[in-house]
């Protein structure tokens, strides 16, 4: 059996897919409702890395897990680690970040990473680490704005990223749950190619078949926007990495995932245009009596 937590997120829901797809696999969230569709294959188990006994209980007869966390500076690492040691897995999928492995990142997100790493190269366990670069599908942030504006709002639209496809980070997971030579192994995933707000702009103009204006943000506007979802101490850490990018520290194109796979990773060109409808205006709906 195969446990996969962070499911009702953007990886975690493609490494499910896959799995689901296959045979049986175990989703661990909080909330089941909003869980992707995923057929017979896939069980829940509903809990919180803060209630050991729920662990414990989605951990039972579990070989392998995929781990995703989103808590900087908190514990629940940890607490899945003593929960997992005690079930008896064998192996552990970490999601981390391209960043921890960087020696002049240092923001609290970075740091919090390479912790959490540290903690389970030394638990004892089977493990694999996975250090995806920026994923491409956090442009999904500028649907709203491109739908009511047709305009991209970002800080530094000039400066490069090796951004990844979440699918191709979610191939490279499924395949260290389920295949040998991935334990001990630090697996660093970008695209294939450096893009910067501007070049991804241009990219979903042509999918979308519009013209689209990329306006830049000043340092305090991108911290009032993030502010909105993220507390004080997670935007600083955005604002420097935003900086590091802006110096060019994030667009090395690492060979990693062609090595795995054989195969080149997806341009953010093939992202936009398998996206295209989340960022395509809202059909408006009639009201009223229907117009002939």
């Amino acid at each position: 059996m195969i446990l996969v937590t962070g499911a009702t997120g953007v990886v975690g829901g493609e490494v499910a897919r896959t799995l689901a797809s296959a045979g049986p696999v175990r989703l661990f969230c909080r909330d089941p409702a909003r869980l992707p569709e995923l057929g017979p294959g896939a069980e829940v188990a509903v809990g919180s890395y803060q209630d050991h006994g729920s662990l414990l209980r989605a951990l039972a007869g579990v070989d392998r897990a995929f781990l995703v966390t989103r808590d900087p500076g908190g514990d629940s690492d940890a607490r899945f680690l003593r929960a997992a040691e005690a079930a008896g897995v064998r192996h552990v999928v970490k999601l981390s970040a391209y960043a921890a492995g960087e020696d002049d990142a240092d923001d609290l997100i970075t740091r919090w990473q390479r912790d959490c790493e540290d903690l389970l190269r030394a638990c004892g366990l089977e493990w694999t680490l996975l250090r995806p670069r920026a994923f491409m599908s956090n442009t999904l942030a500028w649907a709203g704005s491109i739908r009511s504006e047709g305009v991209v709002h970002a800080l530094h639209p000039g400066a490069p990223t090796a951004c990844v496809d979440p699918r191709d980070l979610a191939e490279v997971a499924v395949a260290a749950l389920t295949s040998t030579g991935h334990a001990g192994r630090i697996h660093a995933l970008t695209g294939p190619e450096a893009i910067s707000a501007e070049g991804q702009t241009r990219q979903l103009s042509r999918v979308l078949g519009r013209p689209l204006v990329c306006r830049e943000l000043t340092a305090e506007q991108a911290a009032a926007r993030w502010s909105r979802r993220h507390p004080p101490h997670v935007v600083e850490a955005l604002l420097r990495g935003a900086e590091r990018q802006s110096r060019g520290r994030k667009a090395k194109v690492d060979p990693a995932f062609v090595r795995l796979t054989g195969r080149p990773a997806r341009p953010y060109a093939r992202w936009a245009a398998d996206h295209r409808e989340a960022f395509a205006p809202v059909p408006a709906v009639l009201s009223g009596a229907a117009r002939v």
